[in-house]
């Protein structure tokens, strides 16, 4: 029987010498037109086809692709044919290191890997992966996911520091680097598992481009002969893919993005809800724990962290994935280099349209009117500004600059249908959540929010966009104390936006047997609603970013119209809340509740 080395080196001989890529079709004014399209360092390629040569290479592609698929097959399966590979324990070979093919850390250079986070506190999910490594039987692997700096390398630093030092001295590190292949990486598994390693963590190994069709080779190999794998990395998309395809039902999956309030106080050592608003979302805030830097401190570091840890990785993800068959309506943008830049504007526009809402919406709200008799009544420095200001010129010169932003060169529009897909990406990123809004009277269809899951991304934009109104032309001729005055107020309104954003979702994603929305009247609303229909019950609340007890920020809640109309529909009303900035407190029959206590208190 042919023995394995030589077939494998054989068919990557031969894959060499066949042409790479794929034939696509296009439209070009109305003429069908093919093109050989190929990846070459990093770098999507073209080249037009006439029909004869289109013929002639067709075979040669269908049957680099075969060879593809048996070369895969043989490194999925390790070695079919060769005497050291056995579902048994193998014989140990050989107690000197070899020359890795990968980076790969043992040993002292493992501990000295490790301790670097000596004193860190550990994020919640941190038992899942420990109990996956003390008690969860041999035949899964474990993947930790997730994007950049949202802990994933920490818990695998932390999970070697809890071993005992028998299991230590059989644990394995495996940083993958971009070039890498299933195959080196197979090399190396194979030397450590002939040498009695039981913990193997392989970091960034969505790196290897043959990642997302082969990842069967951890579990089906590695893992049913006894080796726990953990798998980690910022291509969270590549992980989705293998996950339902590959390793179905041979995986334990864990995504590190969302990273809620308590987590973020407890593990950073950072407190108060504002600072979450303005950093949180990543594990890089200068405090006690972690990161010394914001990854959201300026809005450049906002959006190269876009670019880097979510449009690249989709792009990445959808690169490597069914040979770039998923690309859908957005193989068009892939192909002229502006699928990037398409995902990024969406990003931004996500925001643009938050920002523009919080102000055409806001500031024709009542809280304008309290804001104003405030302003007027303010002890130290009373001014009427924004009794002088023109709202309908400022709201619309702000939505102009606005959009501003948004129009850029491009080759090729983007439409809904881009916009669909590339959210649909952003949701399976775990990085956009839909927040539910009902109505009564009863409106026909749903209406969504669109919720950014890391704040401090979405606070970075959004303050960057406001800043766009000192360069209006109305506000030049304000003076520069009434224009930090308008801005501050315009912040404030934002910050108060986002904390009901996040006071509904993270309330959502602890409550899945409960329903969780905005409840809009024709006139008001409640800012959430916790309906459970089993207990068919009900909770109440207003979000306010105020510190203060004021009367009017309970209105809706004592209006019984409002509340015979809720229960109504929902159930009986077991709790009517306040949640704000201020000290817990009751007043009457409503409850005031501090917001940091109370997201620290969701489990």
């Amino acid at each position: 029987m042919l023995d394995y080395n030589a077939r494998v080196h054989e068919i990557e001989t031969l894959i060499e010498g066949l042409p790479k890529g794929y034939i696509s079709n296009k439209h070009i004014k109305g003429r069908l037109r093919k093109y050989l399209q190929w990846t070459e360092n990093g770098k999507k390629m073209s080249k037009y086809l006439d029909d004869t040569s289109a013929a002639e290479l067709e075979p040669l592609i269908q049957k680099r692709r075969a060879l593809q698929q048996e070369l895969k097959e043989l490194v999925r399966l390790g070695s079919v044919y060769d005497s050291s590979f056995v579902a048994e324990k193998p014989a140990r070979i050989n107690t000197v290191l070899p020359e890795f093919k990968t980076n790969v850390l043992v040993g002292e250079n493992l501990r000295k890997f490790a301790e670097v986070i000596k004193g860190f506190n550990r994020r919640d999910c941190f038992d899942i992966l420990l109990d996956y490594l003390e008690k969860e039987p041999p035949g899964k692997v474990f993947i930790l996911y997730g994007l950049r700096r949202t802990g994933k390398t920490t818990l695998i630093r932390q999970a070697l520091m809890a071993m005992p030092e028998r299991d230590f001295n059989r644990a394995a590190f495996i940083q993958v680097s971009t070039g890498d292949s299933l195959g080196s990486i197979n090399f190396d598994l194979k030397w450590l598992l002939a040498n009695d390693y039981k913990y193997v963590f392989i970091d960034e190994v969505t790196f290897a481009e043959d990642f997302i069709e082969g990842a069967a080779l951890f579990s089906d190999i590695y893992a049913a002969s006894g080796i726990k794998v953990v798998l980690s990395g910022t291509d969270s998309l590549g992980f989705v893919f293998s996950g339902s395809d590959e390793l179905y039902d041979r995986c334990i999956m864990l995504h590190t993005t969302f990273i809620p309030y308590r987590e973020f106080e407890r593990v950073l050592g950072i407190h108060g809800i504002d600072e979450y608003i303005r950093y949180g979302g990543t594990m890089s805030l200068g405090g006690k724990n972690y990161n010394e830097a914001s990854t959201f401190r300026t809005k450049s570091s906002a959006d190269e962290y876009v670019d880097s840890a979510i449009a690249k990785n989709i792009q990445h993800s959808l690169r490597f994935y069914q040979d770039g068959g998923h690309f859908r309506n957005l193989a068009r943008l892939y192909d002229n280099n502006e699928l990037t830049s398409a995902i990024n504007r969406v990003v931004e526009d996500i925001n643009h349209r938050f920002t523009i809402d919080v102000l055409t919406k806001e500031f024709v709200s009542n809280d304008l009117g309290i804001s104003r008799r405030n302003l007027r009544k303010d002890k130290k420095s009373p001014t009427d500004i924004l009794d002088r200001i023109d709202i309908g010129s400022f709201t619309e010169g702000l939505k102009h600059d606005l959009e501003i932003l948004n129009k850029q060169e491009q080759t090729v529009e983007i439409t809904d249908d881009h916009r669909e897909e590339i959210k649909e990406y952003l949701d399976l990123l775990d990085l956009t959540v839909d927040i539910r809004t009902e109505f009564i009277p009863v409106k026909n269809g749903s209406a969504f929010r669109t919720a950014i899951a890391q704040p401090g991304l979405r606070y970075a934009q959004a303050e960057a966009l406001v800043s766009r109104l000192l360069l209006d032309k109305e506000f030049q001729d304000i003076s520069a104390f009434d224009r930090k005055m308008i801005l501050d107020r315009i912040m404030n309104e934002i910050r108060g936006r986002m904390l009901e954003d996040i006071v509904l979702l993270e309330t959502g994603m602890v409550n899945p047997g409960k329903r969780v929305f905005r409840l809009q009247f024709a006139v008001g609303e409640f800012d959430m609603v916790v309906a459970d229909p089993v207990a068919v019950t009900c909770e109440l609340y207003e979000i306010k970013h105020s510190t203060e007890t004021v009367p009017d920020q309970c209105k809706n809640l004592l209006d019984s119209e409002k509340s015979h109309a809720a229960e109504f529909r929902y159930g009986k009303i077991v709790r009517k809340a306040v949640i704000y900035r201020g000290e817990n407190a009751k007043i009457g029959d409503i409850e005031y509740i501090n917001v940091e206590d109370y997201l620290k208190r969701l489990r």
